[in-house]
């Protein structure tokens, strides 16, 4: 490797380097302050030195990794989740009477993984990416140990999620043994050559193989359906926390890297995953928003909404034509924004002993805590595909690929399915204006703990950021375009 290689992974060294230094701060002197505050400066750092490494053309560091525009973008929404989850963290963690600080390593630690995913390239980096990601995340879920809920989602999470691995792993396995390459472009070579030969029926069928269970994998680690079972006790078991950087960073970032697999492969010859694929995107947003109305548990509803969520992606991934991977890419925007805005919301009226999960905590939320049931109505309106917010203008573009690429029966569905949505987040809205409300609107008696200052510029920033892309998406677009202008 020579001088511009290290230049150009800069972001994830900073990235790396960041727990190891929190590792060594906490056994010499444990600070709950100091951890977070070294936890955010490093992603702070990471987030700086993208720039820096972006004055570099698109470079391949080893077989592994891809330095390019589009490994910096999505990195990029990784940190910033990262960093707002830290800013929630803070303030709920300080209440916590164990210790605190190997939470933020954890943290750091699972969002090292998920840039891996973004910037690889080869299935062993996806491998090992994947892994340190999902490790740090069962212990993350798990992480309140006095909460039986949490430790019962987080021994949910690691034997499913552990038998996704093995999924994935064989997958590879089988790939590698049909095409003799592990890397993205030669997979595709290979397949292509397979599907060229006359002779290779048997090159074939393990390369379908292998693909199934690839998809099977990634199935699970986006939570779409029939592998979704996880989804709605995992999210409601673990520290709300917790829930928003499941949710948001290890989904973007198994968005990010299926996106650039699928961009190696030739669109003319994935016929027959096309129909597989649809079905799955079809059963989400379906199951997704129908299982939705019947929760009473705020996670749970939006644990369901996500899985609707990342159904409405799928869409653009079947969809051809250059706009699909910028389409992609903004939905991962606006969905990472809005969904940890709205578990931010949830986050400062929880504690560790008791998340504020029920209906019931939400009730006459406007007339104790106005701005916060103003932030939450923003988000819910964003995830409801509301005009001015972020989720308008992400749907607005998936459906316009899949029109564009004739996907009839999706986009069909996708409205379909949307307008369901709506009522169950419209749900949540009612509660919040439920209860007593004093003659004059003055507020009522308020058990909830306070917000920490680092919690309202958090979520005060996600809600600019939500009607920022709402209202004038073309900056971010463009950013989008070029840095995914490589892809097919």
């Amino acid at each position: 490797m020579n001088r511009a290689d290290w230049i150009a992974l800069l972001p994830w060294l900073l990235t790396a380097a960041t727990p190891v230094a929190l590792l060594a701060l906490t056994a010499i002197r444990r600070n709950h302050c100091a951890a977070a505050l070294l936890a955010a400066a490093g992603l702070v750092l990471a987030l700086a030195a993208l720039p820096v490494s972006a004055g570099l053309p698109p470079r391949q560091i080893t077989p592994l990794v891809v330095a390019d525009g589009y490994a910096r973008l999505c990195t990029a929404f990784l940190l910033a989740a990262a960093l707002a989850v830290i800013g929630l963290s803070y303030g709920y963690f300080r209440r916590y009477r164990e210790n605190r600080e190997e939470f933020y390593i954890l943290l750091l630690l699972a969002t090292l993984g998920g840039s891996i995913l973004a910037a690889s390239n080869h299935f062993a980096s996806f491998f090992l990416g994947l892994e340190i990601l999902s490790v740090s995340q069962y212990a993350l879920v798990a992480y309140p140990r006095s909460r039986l809920l949490s430790i019962e989602a987080g021994v949910k999470y690691i034997v499913l999620a552990g038998a996704s691995s093995a999924f994935l792993a064989f997958g590879a396995a089988l790939i590698y043994a049909a095409g003799g390459a592990l890397d993205f472009p030669g997979v595709a070579a290979r397949a292509l050559e397979a599907s060229a030969a006359t002779n290779a029926a048997g090159i074939r069928l393990l390369t379908i193989a292998g693909a199934a269970l690839l998809l099977v994998g990634v199935g699970f680690k986006l939570a779409v359906v029939p592998f979704h079972l996880w989804t709605p006790d995992v999210y409601q078991g673990a520290p709300v926390p917790v829930t928003a950087f499941v949710a948001t960073v290890s989904k973007g970032a198994v968005a990010a890297l299926f996106l650039r697999l699928l961009a190696s492969l030739d669109p003319e010859r994935s016929g027959p995953w096309i129909l597989f694929v649809t079905l799955i995107a079809l059963a989400s947003m379906i199951a997704g928003n129908l299982l939705a109305l019947l929760q009473k548990s705020v996670k749970r509803i939006l644990a369901y909404s996500s899985i609707a969520h990342m159904g409405y992606l799928l869409v653009a991934f079947l969809a051809s034509g250059p706009e699909a991977p910028t389409a992609v890419t903004f939905y991962l925007a606006a969905y990472f924004a809005t969904t940890v805005g709205a578990f931010g919301v949830l986050t400062v009226l929880s504690t560790p002993d008791r998340d504020a999960d029920s209906l019931l905590d939400l009730q006459g939320l406007a007339w104790r805590r106005p701005i916060l049931a103003g932030l939450l109505a923003v988000m819910l309106f964003s995830l409801a595909g509301i005009p001015l917010t972020a989720g308008f203008v992400g749907k607005f573009l998936l459906a316009s690929v899949a029109v564009e690429s004739r996907l009839w029966l999706p986009v069909l569905v996708l409205a379909g399915t949307s307008g369901i949505g709506i009522f169950y987040y419209l749900r949540i809205l009612l509660v919040l204006f439920e209860g007593q409300a004093p003659a004059g609107l003055a507020a009522t008696a308020d058990q909830t703990p306070p917000v920490s200052a680092v919690a309202k510029i958090v979520l005060l920033a996600l809600c600019l950021i939500v009607f920022w892309l709402g209202a004038a998406p073309s900056s971010l677009l463009r950013l989008i375009q070029a840095a995914t202008q490589s892809f097919p």
